[in-house]
This record gives C-alpha cells, structure tokens and sequence, in this order.
C-alpha cells in the first residue's frame, strides 16, 4: 500500500479499480463511442492510446500523466458526467489541463448525484507505481491510496 497526496480539482471519495495510462488521454476520441453510440461501458476508442483503447472507463480509477487533444475536452467530461458514462475517479501525476479541469468542476457543481473526485499533481511516482487493476481510495483531502 502506498499513499500519494495530490492538488484536488473536484472533491469527492471513492474506491475503484485502477485503469492506467501512460500516455494522455484524449478525450474526444476515448469518450465519443460513449457520448454519441450509446456505449455505456465508455469503451476507450482511442486507437493511439494503446494502454486504454478497447477498454471499460465507467466506473474505472483512471490513472494518467494528462489530458490531450482538442477543445472539447471539458464538454466532453461534463457530457459523460451527465450521461453517466464517467470514470469514478480521473487521477493525473501532472497538472491536469484547464479545460479538462473546467468539466469536471462543472459537472461536480451543476450535476445532481454525479460524482467523479479529480485529483492532479500526484507526481510521477505515482504513475509509475499504479498498474490496471489495484484498488485505489480517493479521500476528501486529495490523497490517493494504491493497494
């Protein structure tokens, strides 16, 4: 078990299976089988994202340096969040971008019995820690805990 205590972006505690990445996430194409198909496992369709492409999100502690990619990213986030269709956590070992950030706050706020906890800054120890599969706790006060 180890501890890493990062920035809180949106609040929030859960426990989840890690799901890991060591490359950005873009949004936009991980999240558009989910938000325009009806896929509600968000299957990550990002073919250039081979750590995630092909598998569940919901409900997934998704673990990852940043985001990347278009402009969308915070409507892309908010869209999942309202749908449903989110990870139950997103955890990034650097700043996460502020349009990414920009969804996830919005969604903690405007969305009713929505959560998705968003914790940046964790460090690259902590991407280099996790692998797919170990249980993660988010706490209220941003620390994460791999198990």
């Amino acid at each position: 078990m180890k501890e890493f205590k990062g920035r809180i972006v949106a609040s929030g505690t859960v426990t989840a299976k890690a799901l890991v990445s060591h490359g950005g996430l873009n949004t936009l194409a991980s999240f558009q089988k989910a938000l325009q198909f009806g896929d509600k496992k968000a299957t990550c369709g990002d073919q250039n994202n081979p750590n995630l492409y092909g598998k569940q999100m919901a409900g997934k502690a998704l673990c990852l340096p940043t985001t990347i990619g278009s402009t969308t990213g915070g409507l892309v986030l908010y869209c999942a969040c309202s749908m449903n269709r989110q990870p139950a956590c997103m955890l990034f070992s650097e700043p996460i971008d502020s349009l990414a950030a920009a969804g996830a706050i919005l969604a903690d706020v405007w969305l009713d019995n929505v959560q998705m906890p968003v914790i940046d800054s964790l460090g690259e120890e902590f991407l280099e820690y996790v692998k797919d599969d170990m249980n993660i706790t988010v706490k209220e006060d941003g620390t994460v805990v791999v198990e």
